[in-house]
């Protein structure tokens, strides 16, 4: 994380037309994590398109914290699982050799 640039959260909230106390609630059940320097809110570069898809679940799809974090939950699990199912295709693919 030390090359990402960061992104004033005041930008970001500007930008896309949201209250600060969204990021925050977001940071609260830790689906977003803030960097703070000297009181001033900032998020990481490579995490905004993750912010953004979180800004667009709440406000274009009108899902609450507690559905996007379910939301998120189960798109991690699912992530996991396509990486397993690959894992296992690899090894399945070295005993077939044989």
């Amino acid at each position: 994380m030390e090359d990402d640039q960061l992104i004033p959260l005041e930008i970001f909230c500007v930008h896309h037309e949201i209250d600060f106390s969204f990021i925050d609630s977001l940071e609260q059940y830790g689906l977003i994590e803030v960097v703070k320097i000297k009181e001033t809110g900032f998020i990481p570069e490579s995490r905004v398109n993750e912010l953004e898809k979180l800004v667009r679940l709440h406000h274009e799809l009108d899902i609450n914290l507690e559905g996007i974090e379910a939301i998120t939950h189960l798109l991690q699990r699912v992530k996991d699982l396509q990486q397993e199912i690959i894992t296992l295709k690899n090894k399945l693919n070295l005993y077939e050799d044989f």
